[in-house]
């Protein structure tokens, strides 16, 4: 997949693809419905994804709380494996937040990438301030050349699927939920920073990985699923992991601290990929250490038996 980080000046073979338009947070089942149906569209073409960072709800408001479900890198990795050829990652800024309805078909879908068509969500808005829709788009379509689809909003078991409903469902300590909703297991992915090696002192040395700017799931440990993509420890591994502030040190920091059953090695430097599959317990605070190294091998053999046959 190639990624293509501006509108203007493209390499011919990045022209003429047919694309889905959004945001595409957690990449879930309403957005690869969206993607399969610009495949679906004319077959013979790149398939490509328009979509822009930051989010633009970032970009409008910075002070707000994390809310994203997946970051930049995360997204794209999702989307390759969704057989996307051509990933538009526009850079979101003071001139695209500006440009018109009119503005933004012409000068980034017709003139700019040359698409041939594109399919969007009915609920698609766009244009300086989301003054455009999906109606609107179909008329400059006709008028400047490209095709456009709408498609249907998706509905799960628990009503509509959204990136709304999937942060949701992890603020409420529900990965199960929010997978079905997904199509995938929640991940957390990024590299392993270093900590305190508090871990490592209690027997159950962990990875440490940063979740800033991400919408924070329910605080407390959980039974995972991990892959590590490359390097000398590739692999699929079962491990527990906690997320939150770490009360019993006193840090207020959040993140996620991972370990891995039957591993050794150093993962300092790793990309980590883990995926949230049950919410064993919140987040406490022990008595001692003896307390913690208690509740840690139960959680342990708790998530074992969680993720057997995973």
């Amino acid at each position: 997949m190639r990624i293509i980080r501006d509108h203007q000046y493209l390499a011919p073979e990045d022209r003429g693809a047919t694309a889905a338009i959004g945001n595409f947070d957690g990449v879930h089942r309403g957005h690869q419905a969206v993607i399969a149906q610009a495949r679906a569209a004319l077959p013979d073409a790149p398939l490509g994804v328009v979509t822009f960072e930051p989010h633009p709800r970032q970009y409008f408001k910075p002070d707000a709380p994390d809310f994203r479900l997946t970051n930049a890198e995360a997204r794209a990795s999702r989307l390759a494996k969704l057989g996307v050829d051509r990933l538009y990652q526009l850079n979101f800024n003071a001139a695209l937040a500006e440009l018109s309805p009119e503005g933004f078909a012409r000068t980034v879908i017709a003139d700019g990438l040359g698409l041939r068509h594109v399919v969007v969500g009915a609920d698609f808005c766009f244009g300086k301030g989301r003054t455009g829709n999906v109606g609107d788009l179909e008329r400059f379509g006709r008028e400047m050349g490209f095709g456009v689809s709408v498609a249907d909003i998706l509905k799960g078991g628990t009503g509509r699927i959204s990136s709304s409903n999937i942060r949701a469902a992890l603020t409420e300590g529900l990965p199960r939920e929010a997978a079905a909703q997904l199509g995938h297991w929640h991940r957390i992915e990024g590299p392993v920073v270093g900590g305190e090696q508090r871990g490592r002192e209690l027997g159950y040395p962990t990875a440490n990985m940063s979740i800033d700017g991400l919408h924070p799931p329910k605080f407390g440990v959980y039974a995972v699923l991990v892959d590590i993509a490359e390097g000398p420890h590739k692999g699929h591994y079962h491990g527990a992991a906690s997320i939150g502030v770490r009360p019993m040190f006193g840090e207020n920091r959040p993140n996620i601290e991972t370990f891995l059953f039957d591993f050794k090695g150093d993962l300092y430097g790793t990309h980590l990929s883990v995926a949230l599959v049950d919410f064993l317990r919140p987040e406490l605070k022990f008595d001692g250490l003896d307390a913690l190294i208690k509740q840690m091998d139960a959680d342990c053999a708790e998530a074992r038996e969680k993720l057997e046959g995973l």
